[in-house]
Parts: C-alpha cells; sequence; structure tokens
C-alpha cells in the first residue's frame, strides 16, 4: 500500500530528528526526505508547524502500542499451555522486539523532548505506562500466578525496566553490558521472573 503525503512527512520527520535532532532538521530536509519539493511549503499544506509534526509522530506511536498492548493480551491464552518460563522468555522477546521497534522515538526523546514536557507526558502516558501495565496484567492472569496476592505492577516495573535498560545500553554503548548477548539476557530474565513469585527450580 502506497503511504500518503502526511504518512512519509511523519516517518521521515522522525527518522531525521533521530538522526540529526529535532532542531537541526529543516523543513525543507523534512520536505526532501518525503519526496516534496524543497522549501515549497508542502509540509505546511499537512502540518502547522515542525512541532505538530513530531506530535503527530508520538501520537500515532502511542495509538499503535495501545492496539499491541491490546493484541498481545487477548493472543496470551493461545500460549498458556507452554511452560511458564517459555512464556516469560516470549515476553521479554517481544519488550526488546518493541524496544527496537520504536528506536527513533527513544532517540528523539532523550536527545529534544525536554524542550517538550507536554510531549514527554504523552508519551508517558501513552506508551510507557501503557507497556508496563500491560506486563503487570500480562502476569496476572497467569494461571500459576493465580491468587498470589503479588504487587504486579510493582513487579512488572522490575521486570520492564530490566529489558529497557539492557536495550538502551546497548543501544548507547553498542554493545550489551558485559557483553551478555541477548539470548543469555532472555534466558536469565525469565528465571528472574519465576524466582520473584518463588517459582524457581530447585
Amino acid at each position: 500500500m502506497t503511504s500518503s503525503t502526511r504518512e512519509r512527512i511523519v516517518a521521515e520527520s522522525l527518522r531525521l530528528f533521530a538522526d540529526r535532532g529535532y532542531a537541526a532538521t529543516s523543513v525543507a530536509e523534512i520536505e526532501a526526505a518525503a519526496g516534496l519539493s524543497p522549501g515549497a511549503g508542502g509540509l505546511y499544506r499537512h502540518f502547522r508547524s515542525k512541532e505538530e509534526v513530531l506530535a503527530s509522530a508520538i501520537r500515532e506511536h502511542i495509538d499503535r502500542t495501545r492496539r499491541q498492548v491490546v493484541d498481545v493480551l487477548e493472543q496470551a491464552a493461545v500460549y498458556e499451555d507452554r511452560p511458564l518460563e517459555v512464556r516469560l522468555r516470549m515476553t521479554c522477546q517481544a519488550g526488546l522486539a518493541k524496544m527496537r521497534e520504536e528506536q527513533d522515538l527513544i532517540r528523539v526523546l532523550f536527545r529534544d523532548l525536554d524542550q517538550f514536557p507536554n510531549l514527554v507526558a504523552e508519551m508517558r502516558e501513552g506508551i510507557v505506562n501503557p507497556l508496563y501495565d500491560g506486563i503487570a496484567t500480562w502476569l496476572e492472569a497467569q494461571p500459576e500466578f493465580e491468587g498470589s496476592g503479588e504487587d504486579w505492577p510493582a513487579i512488572a516495573s522490575i521486570l520492564g525496566g530490566a529489558v529497557v535498560n539492557y536495550w538502551l545500553a546497548n543501544e548507547s554503548m553498542y554493545e550489551p553490558p558485559t557483553r551478555i548477548d541477548e539470548k543469555r539476557f532472555v534466558a536469565s530474565w525469565a528465571r528472574l521472573g519465576l524466582g520473584l513469585v518463588g517459582l524457581e527450580k530447585s
């Protein structure tokens, strides 16, 4: 399916913001990357400003994240027959995949969004918190944990935070912490998940 001009502007602007920074990216550069005549005002036929383009990119990612969380929770029941440790590994792998999917947005967040506190709040409430809430909801829904009375939001903050930290360290330092590869990280993350609820193997 051919993307619309508006979609191309949003996608290319986010890529440029991630690579160069928001302030260093001109409207003309966005227009050229989106296949428009640079400097001819094509961007302004779809957006009022460069900031509105950034806000639209964030809101599109928010909408997609909400749909993904709902889809993952709906599909979770399909895998209930697999061992809990396998399900935990799958959840960790999904978290790392989500971080990779959002890498441009994350780069913009750390580089530029301090000048847009309202957009930071939108990302926090629209992407970050729903992901942690999704982990907590998923954990609580696992049959092995029924009636355990665990503080699932707190546990989700620990497990989710580990995924975020692993990906950020790998991204910013060009290798994972102490060179622990992703397979080892995922396996240990799952074991930690089991241990937090007292289900570690003897």
